[in-house]
């Protein structure tokens, strides 16, 4: 038999301050000790998961007092469902911690030579700011330890249970949080979970079980616009005809506003929509979202920022570092479905898009006729592969640069690729400042840091973007 760890718990730790990635942390005897689960004031018991010699991570049993920081959560699941880390938190300290989480990556990874780091842009809105929300069907529902016990004592079997509407939680791909209420998006976001959920329950239709890779009601999107605009995507594990067509026309009949209806059919062992088509059942299959004076064309499957006004402020630094007069040609990386490249486009010459992913690319293309775009060409493949010396002499080469990859940030090759052409000025727009950081000690052999912009663009969450405009040396 394999012998059992022995479970450590280090008792009365005081926490001290926030680490990367939404943990805060703790010392003892000079070894850092990560934690989940706490805010710096805390005085908690903290039982050890990975312990090494100069660090060790784990979360909190027991909180014997509680930070003066503290604030009551105004979301009952909080602490369950795992989408919301920062409930606890008031909103001016969250945002006191994502400046120092900026600050902290930049100084100690980048080690470069930094302007002032401008005072974080924070939300104008910290609940229902969320354009697209994604819901689960399951079989299992999540039961915390106290629930469990009284369901025990009351001889309830967690298999009696019929499944939950809400989110995975976090730690359990196979369990779902039973949402009442969430606050990340507007109504009638959760009246119409509730209703698709009720519906299926009384008929008896099986939510999706993740182990067993069988159910039929599995995920539901939800995306809306300023606009008023409104697209559900019901995607179910098999074809039931008759019953998926019963409850697509009481969604219709009971939310009217809803601009565009589809469904999707996903017997695939994930929940990826990239290689699946969802298929129209009512309205045009898309909506249409504004950002200034700008229209955008979201799809089913379209990436989107999902906070559209802090996007809209976000775009709008993007533009003000590219410092365009209408002489540039400008290359938008990592475009996506255009739209940065498209919100700048009015001050630049030329904008020039690439992206990996062939169908973001077809969303660019029609955002661009969408807008009435002359002057802008998109294209799919890899940067390294695309910008050469054939490309340039057809298209010119960049004078501006804006890259917005993903949370692993650039691939090496990538930045060296940014060194060689050269461009007078590069616009960085991170998700991830730690890789950020990573790629900015890079470019450091040609660029110079100029301007910083932090912008928190999810409120309660520890997730945080970051916007530099690096210029070209002249030394």
């Amino acid at each position: 038999m394999r012998k059992q760890k022995q479970r450590i718990v280090l008792e009365q730790l005081l926490v001290e301050d926030y680490a990367a990635e939404g943990k805060s942390l703790a010392r003892v005897d000079g070894k850092v000790i990560f934690i989940e689960g706490a805010v710096p004031g805390d005085i908690v018991d903290v039982q050890l998961g990975k312990s090494k010699k100069d660090w060790a991570e784990g979360h909190v049993v027991k909180i014997h007092s509680y930070s003066e920081k503290r604030v009551v959560p105004f979301c009952s699941h909080f602490g369950v469902c795992g989408g919301c880390q920062w409930q606890m938190l008031p909103y001016e300290q969250q945002l006191f911690y994502k400046q120092k989480q900026v600050v902290d990556n930049l100084t100690r990874i980048a080690k470069v030579a930094l302007p002032p780091i401008q005072p974080i842009i924070g939300a104008g809105k910290t609940e229902y700011y969320r354009n697209k929300i994604e819901y689960t069907f399951g079989s299992k529902t999540y039961i915390p330890s106290n629930m469990f016990r009284k369901m025990k004592e009351e001889g309830v079997s967690i298999d009696d249970l019929p499944g939950g509407a809400g989110f995975h939680v976090r730690g359990f791909f196979d369990k779902v949080v039973e949402i009442d209420t969430c606050y990340l998006q507007e109504e009638p976001t959760n009246q119409i979970r509730k209703m698709v959920a009720g519906w299926a329950l009384e008929r008896k239709l099986p939510f999706y079980d993740t182990r067993k890779h069988q159910g039929w009601l599995r995920n539901m999107f939800v995306r809306n616009t300023t606009t008023g605009e409104l697209m559900i995507n019901i995607v179910f594990g098999y074809e039931d005809e008759n019953n998926r067509k019963a409850l697509l026309d009481l969604v219709l009949k009971q939310f009217p506003q809803i601009s565009t209806l589809l469904y999707t059919i996903n017997t695939k062992h994930n929940d990826s929509l990239y290689d699946l088509s969802p298929q129209v059942y009512s309205g045009n299959g898309y909506i249409i979202e504004r950002l200034e004076d700008f229209e955008f064309k979201i799809s089913p499957k379209s990436f989107f920022q999902t906070n559209t006004r802090q996007a809209e402020r976000l775009y709008q630094i993007t533009r003000d570092f590219a410092e365009l007069n209408g002489e540039q040609v400008v290359y938008d990386l990592y475009c996506g479905t255009g739209s940065i490249g498209i919100f700048v486009s009015k001050l630049a010459k030329k904008l020039i898009g690439v992206e990996v992913v062939a169908d973001a690319i077809e969303d660019a293309k029609e955002n661009a006729a969408l807008n009435k775009l002359q002057h802008s060409s998109f294209f799919a493949g890899d940067v390294i592969d695309i910008c050469n010396d054939a490309f340039f002499e057809e298209h010119g080469k960049p004078d501006v640069i804006i890259t917005d990859p993903p949370r692993a940030g650039m691939h090496e090759k990538l930045v060296k690729k940014l060194l060689e052409i050269a461009a007078t000025t590069i616009v960085y727009v991170s998700c991830n400042p730690a890789t950020q950081a990573r790629d900015l000690a890079l470019l450091d052999e040609k660029y110079k840091v100029d301007k910083i912009q932090p912008v928190d663009m999810f409120p309660h969450t520890l997730h945080i973007e970051n916007v530099v405009q690096l210029k070209l040396r002249n030394d």
